[in-house]
């Protein structure tokens, strides 16, 4: 191909882009980053790039990650072992310590890297710094076998209750891009290990986001067919809950999107993070990449 052509090309692709570009300009997206896009070399460009661009052209990206698999590894190599309850990890005083140096050292810093060798103005933080995120320790509920509801202490393990706005605005309007790490402190200083996607979720709804992107190991919700769910209401999402379309790990992803929505932000999606340039495709096309969730009774991207 020529360099003629290829210039051509990139024309034509702007073109396309320009309407949703205008869209979105000034507007907040936030993107929770995680999965194979994390630790596959060509997605890890190919997502910093992402960012950079969304930057470049007028939008606010802001980047909210985990590190589950790197947090992992690490134990390993210490010799330690960690439990999980329904997905959720079982955090001691020790472990704690682990997932601080991973997720707001090792992890935050290399995404914060990334974006800057492609040309963007990266930030990295955790919810400790500013007192970002403010968090209360999570118990969790479970049905034992009698129907009895018990709560289960997973330790050190949190939940946002609320979100320090002008920290980020502070970094948004000096034209960074911050990098968030989820990790949260409550009033006693005490720090909490935090889901990355409702760390997400409610930063996008403290934020007023325009969308909050879930980049995800899977293509989307599916229907009873295994079809791909491409837009939903909350009415939808809570109907496919209780009939079981929606079930077991996709629940909490799911019911983080339905949350935000119906916190305000103005519409969620769940993508897939294994395809090349997912975040462009969601945000700069008309039929997107993933499974919409929005308060729209028919949702459009």
């Amino acid at each position: 191909m020529s360099a003629s052509q290829i210039a051509l090309d990139k024309a034509n692709v702007l073109t396309e882009a320009l309407p949703y570009i205008q869209r979105f300009s000034g507007k907040t997206i936030v993107v929770k980053y995680g999965g194979n896009a994390m630790t596959d070399p060509a997605l890890e460009s190919s997502f910093a790039r992402d960012i950079v661009l969304l930057k470049t052209v007028g939008l606010n990206p802001v980047v909210v990650h985990g590190g589950g698999p790197q947090v992992d590894q690490l134990l390993k190599q210490l010799g330690r072992e960690s439990d999980r309850i329904d997905g959720m990890r079982v955090t001691d005083a020790a472990t704690m310590e682990v997932v601080e140096m991973v997720l707001g050292g090792s992890v935050n810093k290399s995404i914060v890297n990334l974006i800057n060798q492609h040309g963007g103005r990266a930030i990295g933080l955790t919810g400790k710094d500013g007192n970002l995120i403010r968090a209360s320790k999570l118990l969790m509920q479970k049905t034992d076998e009698n129907g009895q509801i018990q709560k289960i202490d997973l330790g050190m393990v949190g939940e946002v209750s609320g979100v320090k706005r002008d920290v980020i605005d502070m970094f948004i309007h000096s034209d960074f891009i911050p990098v968030i790490a989820p990790l949260g402190v409550d009033e006693a200083g005490n720090s909490y290990n935090i889901n990355a996607d409702l760390v997400a979720g409610k930063i996008a709804e403290a934020l007023e986001a325009e969308k909050l992107i879930l980049l995800t190991n899977i293509v989307g919700v599916l229907g009873k067919n295994k079809e791909l769910l491409t837009g939903l209401n909350t009415h939808d999402v809570e109907a496919l809950i209780a009939d079981g379309t929606i079930h077991g790990g996709m629940i909490p992803k799911v019911m983080c999107a339905l949350d935000a929505v119906k916190g305000g932000v103005g519409s969620s999606v769940i993508v897939d993070g294994r395809v090349p340039h997912a975040t462009l495709l969601e945000i700069f096309t008309d039929h997107g990449v993933g499974t919409l969730i929005s308060n729209r009774l028919q949702p459009k991207h």
